[in-house]
């Protein structure tokens, strides 16, 4: 048998690894380290907070850019038809946007051309447009408070 086989331990007097595992005495480093960490959670908190504020504010701008192209689309469809008057088109247009829990009062709708006068295969466009304070899930909407989401939808008149 040669040196480096006799040196090692036996397998039954060989302790399990974990056993093995030292723990660490609770005392000054344990204080040391807990100071550590209230100033990384100082440090990264803020930056975490931003983010996540940042994503929901996003996400609902997306959300209402889809419910504002909804919107016009079924504006556009209500004045193709005829019959169909500005103030039908407005009003479908602010009705779909109330359903979808946007103060469609707030929004402001263009129709060109008029409706009621339109002729047959003119394309008829619908706008929308409302500013993000007036939609922001935030009291206070931190990065696109001056933006306007607007949409628009054009179709042939019958």
């Amino acid at each position: 048998m040669n040196q480096a086989a006799a040196d090692l331990p036996d397998n039954e007097n060989r302790k399990p690894a974990a056993a093995a595992l030292t723990v660490r005495p609770r005392g000054v480093s344990a204080r040391k380290r807990r100071g550590t960490t209230v100033v990384e959670f100082a440090v990264v908190a803020p930056v975490f907070i931003l983010l996540v504020f940042g994503m929901i504010e996003f996400g609902r701008m997306v959300m209402v850019h889809q419910l504002l192209v909804g919107a016009v689309r079924e504006g556009a469809r209500q004045a193709v038809l005829d019959g169909a008057t500005t103030q039908s088109v407005e009003q479908a247009v602010r009705g779909y946007l109330t359903a979808t829990s946007i103060d469609g009062a707030a929004a402001t709708v263009t129709v060109a051309p008029d409706p009621a006068t339109a002729e047959t295969g003119v394309a008829m466009t619908v706008e929308t447009a409302i500013g993000f304070d007036k939609v922001s899930w935030l009291p206070a909407p931190m990065y696109l408070r001056e933006k306007t989401l607007s949409a628009a939808s054009t179709m042939r008149h019958e």
